[in-house]
């Protein structure tokens, strides 16, 4: 399909506007950056620090069989971090004002198997600019083995979908490093939207680095540990981190209080602006839970997020309050679960449901 347009609102008058006008307004009064600061990488020297030493330990120490099993969850905790606090934020811009210190967290993902390249295409450009929209958002194109939009065809399998999601959500990690990536680069597209043209840089980068990870991820750790303690450690870290990336991003868009907008049939136009639009398709969950807004690098203020995501996540807690009054004053539902779990149980119940619809 052809990727839709937003409701036509003058640029002044539009509640996009109005609400960068105030965030413009607080970023004047309080002087700071809107990207990262001490704090962000300070996180970010610790989490990647961690990993580095879980890999040595568990690679060139060959720890006891059940501290190595403690250690390859951790490794995949970690490593889910790295990519929520480190990556997600170089790749939109905001880790630092430093350009070259925004593709170094970026490319922090080629290290870990895959590939700033697609993840631009796929997430930034796709995902923010279309959210929740079927046939062009493909972070709800997981057909056929699970139905996330009313207007996807169900299968028979999808009945059970809320109960084998937590093992698909598992082999994410593997499937992205392994399929998922290799498929845009051979079709030369995410879902029906086209890439861009990969230049010799870009080509050199998508190889090389999977190259690297083949060898830091595969080849050494076999030759160290031997191939039986290496896929049982790997798979460990794999799923730890699939589940938990997964998990993260389909609780802020596939649960039941945000919408799934349909294109016009005939003028292809959407019924909101853009704003509005990622406000009715998003939610925010356990935003007042310091220890969940560390872990994932402010992802549970997706509303923040995907309103402003050149802005680093540091900023979100204060600019909350400031969209959320936007929000009441234009009559706009602003989505928020008060805890994880609730956030956890609305995605399961909508998994229950889109099973069931017919």
């Amino acid at each position: 399909m052809s990727v839709p347009k937003f409701a036509a609102v003058k640029q002044a008058e539009s509640f996009h506007a109005e609400l960068k006008r105030r965030i413009g307004a607080y970023f004047e009064e309080t002087g700071k950056p809107t990207t990262g600061n001490a704090t962000l990488f300070t996180k970010a020297a610790l989490l990647t620090a961690g990993l580095v030493g879980l890999y040595i330990h568990l690679v060139f120490f060959t720890p006891p069989a059940i501290w190595a099993v403690l250690e390859c969850i951790l490794m995949g905790g970690v490593g889910a971090a790295i990519g929520f606090n480190v990556m997600h934020d170089g790749a939109h811009g905001s880790f630092s004002q430093h350009k070259w210190l925004n593709q170094a967290a970026a490319f922090s993902l080629n290290v870990m198997g895959g590939n700033s390249f697609m993840w631009n295409m796929k997430h930034n450009l796709i995902h923010h600019m279309y959210t929740n929209i079927d046939g062009v958002d493909d972070d709800i194109d997981v057909q056929p083995w699970m139905r996330l939009s009313a207007t996807q065809k169900r299968y028979k399998l999808h009945r059970y979908q809320h109960y084998y999601f937590w093992f698909l959500y598992s082999m994410l990690y593997l499937a992205w490093i392994t399929i998922m990536d290799y498929q845009k680069y051979f079709k030369g597209s995410i879902g029906t939207v086209p890439i861009k043209k990969m230049e010799m840089s870009d080509q050199l980068v998508f190889w090389g680095f999977k190259l690297l990870y083949a060898g830091l991820f595969v080849a050494l750790p076999i030759y160290m540990v031997g191939f039986t303690s290496w896929i049982i450690g790997f798979l460990i870290f794999a799923t730890v981190a699939g589940f938990s990336l997964s998990l993260v991003f389909q609780l802020a868009h596939t649960v039941e209080e945000a919408e799934f907008p349909i294109p016009h049939a005939t003028t292809n136009k959407l019924e909101d602006e853009w704003a509005i639009h990622q406000i009715k398709t998003t939610a925010n969950f356990a935003t007042n839970n310091k220890v969940v807004t560390w872990l994932l690098g402010g992802l549970n203020f997706q509303v923040e997020h995907h309103l402003f995501p050149k802005i680093s996540h540091v900023h979100y807690p204060a600019l909350s309050k400031i969209i959320k009054q936007a929000c009441q004053e234009f009559n706009v539902t602003y989505n928020e679960f008060p805890r994880m779990r609730y956030a956890i149980a609305s995605h399961v119940a909508f998994l229950r449901q889109m099973g069931r619809a017919a």
